[in-house]
Protein backbone atom coordinates (compact mmCIF):
# COMPACT_ATOMS: atom_id res chain seq x y z
CA UNK A 1 0.00 0.00 0.00
CA UNK A 2 2.96 2.32 1.07
CA UNK A 3 3.96 1.93 -2.58
CA UNK A 4 0.98 2.64 -4.39
CA UNK A 5 0.94 5.82 -1.95
CA UNK A 6 4.49 6.77 -3.29
CA UNK A 7 3.43 6.16 -6.48
CA UNK A 8 0.64 8.40 -6.66
CA UNK A 9 2.37 11.24 -4.93
CA UNK A 10 4.79 11.26 -7.57
CA UNK A 11 2.38 11.01 -10.11
CA UNK A 12 0.66 14.14 -8.89
CA UNK A 13 3.81 16.37 -9.12
CA UNK A 14 4.28 18.43 -11.99
CA UNK A 15 7.08 17.34 -14.36
CA UNK A 16 8.98 19.05 -13.09
CA UNK A 17 13.27 18.03 -13.77
CA UNK A 18 14.26 16.25 -10.48
CA UNK A 19 18.02 15.57 -11.26
CA UNK A 20 20.75 17.44 -9.38
CA UNK A 21 22.68 19.33 -11.68
CA UNK A 22 23.11 19.52 -15.16
CA UNK A 23 27.13 19.43 -15.95
CA UNK A 24 28.32 21.40 -19.17
CA UNK A 25 31.76 21.78 -20.49
CA UNK A 26 33.31 24.76 -20.77
CA UNK A 27 32.84 25.78 -24.51
CA UNK A 28 30.44 23.50 -25.34
CA UNK A 29 27.01 23.20 -25.69
CA UNK A 30 24.47 21.01 -24.38
CA UNK A 31 20.51 20.34 -25.81
CA UNK A 32 17.70 20.68 -22.70
CA UNK A 33 14.60 18.79 -23.53
CA UNK A 34 11.38 19.78 -22.09
CA UNK A 35 8.75 18.19 -21.38
CA UNK A 36 6.07 21.14 -22.14
CA UNK A 37 6.29 24.16 -24.14
CA UNK A 38 8.92 26.82 -22.39
CA UNK A 39 7.41 30.37 -21.99
CA UNK A 40 9.81 31.51 -19.59
CA UNK A 41 13.94 31.16 -19.57
CA UNK A 42 16.15 32.29 -16.75
CA UNK A 43 19.64 31.71 -16.80
CA UNK A 44 20.96 32.60 -12.89
CA UNK A 45 24.45 34.10 -13.74
CA UNK A 46 24.91 34.68 -17.50
CA UNK A 47 28.47 34.93 -17.31
CA UNK A 48 29.09 31.10 -16.47
CA UNK A 49 26.69 29.56 -18.75
CA UNK A 50 24.33 30.91 -22.08
CA UNK A 51 20.76 29.96 -23.21
CA UNK A 52 19.42 29.88 -26.47
CA UNK A 53 15.76 28.32 -27.77
CA UNK A 54 16.09 26.50 -30.44
CA UNK A 55 12.19 25.85 -30.29
CA UNK A 56 9.31 25.92 -27.60
CA UNK A 57 10.49 22.31 -25.98
CA UNK A 58 14.74 22.46 -26.37
CA UNK A 59 16.96 24.64 -25.38
CA UNK A 60 20.92 25.01 -25.65
CA UNK A 61 22.93 25.80 -22.49
CA UNK A 62 26.65 26.72 -23.61
CA UNK A 63 29.02 26.75 -20.90
CA UNK A 64 31.12 30.10 -20.56
CA UNK A 65 33.21 29.96 -17.61
CA UNK A 66 34.21 27.77 -15.02
CA UNK A 67 31.29 28.30 -12.41
CA UNK A 68 27.73 26.83 -10.72
CA UNK A 69 24.17 29.07 -11.76
CA UNK A 70 21.10 27.74 -12.32
CA UNK A 71 18.51 27.52 -15.28
CA UNK A 72 14.66 27.91 -14.59
CA UNK A 73 12.51 27.47 -16.93
CA UNK A 74 7.68 28.23 -16.58
CA UNK A 75 5.78 26.99 -18.86
CA UNK A 76 2.45 29.58 -19.82
CA UNK A 77 0.73 28.77 -17.11
CA UNK A 78 3.33 29.85 -14.94
CA UNK A 79 4.42 26.17 -13.50
CA UNK A 80 8.21 25.36 -13.47
CA UNK A 81 8.90 22.79 -15.87
CA UNK A 82 12.40 22.78 -15.67
CA UNK A 83 14.60 23.89 -12.14
CA UNK A 84 18.44 22.35 -12.40
CA UNK A 85 21.79 23.58 -10.51
CA UNK A 86 23.81 24.24 -14.01
CA UNK A 87 27.53 23.22 -13.45
CA UNK A 88 29.97 24.40 -16.04
CA UNK A 89 33.79 22.78 -16.32
CA UNK A 90 36.27 21.61 -18.44
CA UNK A 91 35.70 18.07 -19.82
CA UNK A 92 37.91 15.24 -18.12
CA UNK A 93 39.44 13.06 -20.15
CA UNK A 94 40.32 15.17 -23.15
CA UNK A 95 42.52 18.03 -22.05
CA UNK A 96 46.11 17.75 -21.27
CA UNK A 97 48.34 20.69 -19.65
CA UNK A 98 52.02 20.23 -19.32
CA UNK A 99 53.59 22.95 -16.61
CA UNK A 100 57.44 23.04 -17.03
CA UNK A 101 58.47 26.11 -15.12
CA UNK A 102 56.50 29.06 -15.47
CA UNK A 103 55.06 27.70 -18.89
CA UNK A 104 51.34 26.22 -19.10
CA UNK A 105 51.04 24.68 -22.66
CA UNK A 106 47.16 23.58 -22.88
CA UNK A 107 46.83 20.60 -25.44
CA UNK A 108 42.97 18.94 -26.49
CA UNK A 109 42.98 15.55 -27.36
CA UNK A 110 40.38 14.11 -29.38
CA UNK A 111 41.29 11.51 -31.46
CA UNK A 112 45.18 13.18 -31.08
CA UNK A 113 46.63 16.04 -29.46
CA UNK A 114 46.57 19.47 -30.74
CA UNK A 115 48.22 22.48 -28.87
CA UNK A 116 44.96 25.24 -28.08
CA UNK A 117 47.03 27.39 -26.07
CA UNK A 118 50.30 28.23 -23.87
CA UNK A 119 50.97 30.93 -21.11
CA UNK A 120 53.23 31.90 -18.77
CA UNK A 121 52.91 33.25 -15.20
CA UNK A 122 52.55 31.72 -11.18
CA UNK A 123 53.48 28.52 -11.80
CA UNK A 124 56.58 28.25 -11.55
CA UNK A 125 56.56 29.07 -7.92
CA UNK A 126 54.72 25.81 -7.63
CA UNK A 127 56.99 23.86 -10.29
CA UNK A 128 59.54 21.99 -8.29
CA UNK A 129 63.09 22.98 -8.07
CA UNK A 130 66.32 21.05 -7.48
CA UNK A 131 67.43 21.01 -3.96
CA UNK A 132 70.71 23.09 -3.39
CA UNK A 133 71.94 20.61 -1.36
CA UNK A 134 71.69 17.68 -3.63
CA UNK A 135 75.39 15.57 -3.36
CA UNK A 136 77.49 16.04 -7.07
CA UNK A 137 77.35 12.93 -9.27
CA UNK A 138 80.10 10.78 -8.81
CA UNK A 139 83.10 11.05 -10.56
CA UNK A 140 82.67 9.53 -14.24
CA UNK A 141 78.56 9.16 -13.76
CA UNK A 142 76.28 12.19 -15.92
CA UNK A 143 75.00 14.28 -14.30
CA UNK A 144 70.67 13.89 -13.94
CA UNK A 145 68.90 16.04 -16.71
CA UNK A 146 65.80 17.61 -15.87
CA UNK A 147 62.71 15.70 -17.24
CA UNK A 148 61.26 17.89 -20.20
CA UNK A 149 57.59 17.24 -21.61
Amino acid sequence: MRRFALAFAMAAVPAVSFAASLGVPLDQAVIVSLSRPAHDVVIGNPSIADVQISDQRHLVVTGKSGGVTNLVVDDAAGHVIFDRQIVVGTSSGDRVQIIHGAQIVSYACAPICEQVGSMSGPAAAAAPTPSPSAPPAPSGAPAPSPATP
